[in-house]
């Protein structure tokens, strides 16, 4: 048989040849790389369900919201989050929707798109602490807690944070002792989401077995929550201080299976998958913000988009929020194949809330003066992310995670 020929240097390498009757479709700003092609049909029913509601429901009223510093609603909000099924929605069975990690992913852009405090009240409620009840509790837990949570009649907390210890939650001093068949549970948490406003609280405290998980009813003696007010980030939000003061709770308040941090530590990874898929509906919605305004300021007889300086940013910002995307899009499919690892997160992390406030910053200059003006969502979607890049682990610690998984030494000691 003889040798095939070379393509000529003239011709260049052959490749298929595409159908000639097949055209790309119209360049869309608002999808530039066609990644909707990656969803499926219940994907994007899902997204513009959310999407829909979020623009009726929290977008005529969030600027006001943040204005005041409170989020006077929040429980119609979970009560119609949990109708859209929302609420715990990757979990199954106790009336979860049982969605795959990217229509969670969706749901999670699309809400924080409106505002990150919308996105945490579900984050934390699902994530955190249903999540939490879901794999470590009992089964008499989970019937007495999750359906209630999911049509988001319970809202719930998550006390893992103290007031001295954030990043290293194994200095926590909250602290649960024995006594007899009950546990007295004694400490503070700080920076809870959701916490004046829960029906029930996973803490996590010290005991002489390790780490453990408990569940706190709302008016438990000795158990208060008072609203943490004067925040500059995340005003539309509910986030609250938790005190335990010889809170005494029956036996069967602990979550059996978790002892140790893996507990605490595996809600956290599930926490922080939404936020690399929230994180990029906060620059989407900036970004659009900025495009829509460069299309109509005018200066110097023209719209501000029609020069270079303009449409570089704009390039620039549309290039990190797709490739933030992409990201996230591709955490999701490992994650509803198994295979998503807790570096991998960190990852997504760390890069996608990083590049969202460089795209808020960078829309904030694009709109110029009005940029701080809560007229445009652009200030308070930058304000918020400022939170979001410290909550479920700083910069430098997902920088730490991905350093040791790359070099197999520990530098967090």
């Amino acid at each position: 048989m003889s040798a095939p020929s070379a393509p000529s240097a003239a011709s260049g390498p052959s490749a298929p040849a595409a159908p000639s009757s097949v055209k790309p479709p119209p360049f869309d700003p608002r999808d530039p790389l066609g990644l909707d092609d990656l969803l499926e049909p219940e994907d994007l029913a899902i997204r513009d369900t959310v999407r829909t509601w979020a623009a009726e429901r929290v977008l005529p009223h969030v600027a006001e919201w943040y204005e005041r510093g409170e989020l006077p609603v929040i429980r119609e909000l979970a009560r119609e989050l949990g109708g859209l099924g929302a609420l715990g929605m990757s979990l199954t069975g106790y009336g979860c929707a049982g969605a795959t990690a990217v229509q969670y992913g969706l749901v999670c852009l699309e809400l924080e798109a409106a505002d990150s405090g919308i996105r945490s009240l579900v984050s934390v409620q699902g994530s955190l602490a249903m999540y939490a009840i879901h794999r470590f509790g009992s089964k008499e837990q989970k019937r007495r807690w999750l359906p209630g949570m999911a049509a988001g009649e319970i809202i719930g907390c998550f006390g893992l944070t103290e007031p001295d210890h954030g990043s290293d939650p194994a200095g926590m001093r909250t602290h649960a002792k024995r006594d007899g068949s009950d546990w007295v549970l004694s400490g503070r948490k700080m920076w809870i989401t959701n916490g004046s406003v829960a029906g029930v609280a996973v803490v996590w405290a010290r005991t002489d077995e390790g780490i453990r998980g408990f569940l706190v009813p709302a008016g438990t003696p000795g158990f208060s929550a008072p609203e943490i007010t004067h925040k500059w980030s995340l005003r539309a939000s509910v986030t609250s201080e938790l005190v335990l003061d010889d809170v005494r709770l029956p036996a069967d308040a602990v979550l059996p299976e978790a002892i140790g941090l893996r507990g605490p530590l595996s809600c956290l990874s599930h926490a922080r998958y939404g936020i690399v898929w929230g994180s990029m509906g906060a620059a989407r919605a900036s970004f659009e913000a900025a495009l829509q305004y460069a299309g109509t300021r005018e200066q110097f007889g023209r719209p501000i988009g029609g020069f270079q300086l303009t449409q570089a940013k704009l390039a620039d910002m549309a290039l990190e929020l797709h490739k933030g995307i992409l990201l996230a899009h591709h955490l999701g499919r490992r994650m509803d194949a198994g295979r998503l690892r807790a570096e991998q997160i960190s990852f997504g992390k760390l890069n996608n809330v990083r590049e969202a406030i460089e795209i808020c910053r960078t829309s904030r200059t694009v709109l110029g003066a009005n940029g701080i003006s809560l007229e445009y969502p652009v200030m308070r979607h930058a304000t918020n992310l400022e939170s979001v890049l410290t909550y479920e682990g700083t910069v430098e610690m997902h920088q730490l995670v991905l350093g040791k998984a790359l070099t197999g030494l520990d530098a967090f000691r």
